[in-house]
């Protein structure tokens, strides 16, 4: 099995871990009931409604 030669920089090995560790944007859907982005599998926070139902009463404004 070969070995390396050299030692490899502090930077060099940081550099290399970071490329695996980028945070990935999140995914966003239309609620189908009010338009609004949210986050999918969640109760949508403008409107109160989950998967076309109306799940938590918001009040209005």
């Amino acid at each position: 099995m070969a070995t390396p030669k050299y030692k490899t920089s502090k930077s060099k090995a940081a550099s290399r871990k970071a490329a695996n560790m980028k945070l990935a944007a999140p995914t966003l859907t239309k609620c189908p009931t009010c338009g609004n982005m949210i986050l999918p599998h969640r109760v949508c926070p403008k409107c109160g409604s989950y998967r076309g139902k109306q799940v938590i009463q918001m009040d209005a404004q």
